[in-house]
């Protein structure tokens, strides 16, 4: 059955989903691994953890995610992506017994409360305009389980030069203005209006692009 892109008013990504594993290495010049190792420590993953990939592209992090878990125990790896043709080569290259992949709106999220232990997050959100930044954040916080951890890598203020020609020339070349937002600093005061915990930013990368870590609130 052909699968179907979700409804969506954030930019999707379905015309580079047979590419975008070979553009993706290049786009983060050679340290994919690096930063890929960087978000799984952050994540402090135990094998029963059940753990929610949001904008999960072609399922590589969500992929490495999974072969850490327990199936056994109740351990899940499950990537959404609005874009289907994504999914369809994330379920073709990445689907195992303890990782799957839904095509999904992160705004919209068919997942019960409190279901995840985890949500991460890489490159998704300078993709989404506010309102929709807000309502994903809105239902990661939903969906995760008090104490969860919420763990995102993306576009923020630029720390270097590089940084900045990089972000801005992005922001006007692919007529982003949802990267203007991130580049702005609007992802911190967003997570925390949300209900998360302000978080920390622990690493940046390549200038422009930085980790975030925080969590769920026990009560």
């Amino acid at each position: 059955m052909k699968l179907e892109s979700a409804p969506t008013r954030g930019r999707t990504l379905d015309h580079a989903a047979f590419v975008y594993d070979t553009l993706e290495p290049v786009l983060l010049l050679g340290k994919q691994a690096e930063y890929d190792r960087h978000l799984l420590s952050l994540l402090t993953l135990t094998d029963s953890d059940r753990v929610l990939d949001l904008g999960c592209g072609t399922g590589v992090l969500t992929r490495m995610i999974g072969d850490r878990l327990d199936t056994a125990g109740g351990g899940e790896s499950v990537g959404i992506d609005a874009a289907a043709k994504m999914i369809a080569v994330a379920r073709k290259k990445r689907a195992s017994d303890n990782c799957r992949f839904e095509v999904m709106a992160a705004e919209n999220l068919a997942f019960e409360d409190a279901t995840f232990d985890a949500v991460v997050s890489s490159l998704f959100f300078h993709h989404v305009q506010m309102d929709l930044k807000e309502k994903a954040l809105a239902e990661a916080f939903r969906v995760l389980k008090p104490g969860g951890r919420l763990v995102i890598a993306d576009m923020h203020v630029p720390t270097t030069w590089m940084g900045a020609l990089v972000s801005h020339v992005s922001r006007w070349f692919f007529m982003q203005p949802q990267i203007g937002e991130n580049i702005r600093g609007v992802l911190p005061d967003v997570i925390a209006g949300a209900g998360f915990l302000r978080p920390d930013i622990v690493a940046t990368y390549f200038g422009y692009i930085a980790l975030f870590n925080t969590r769920k609130p026990e009560a």
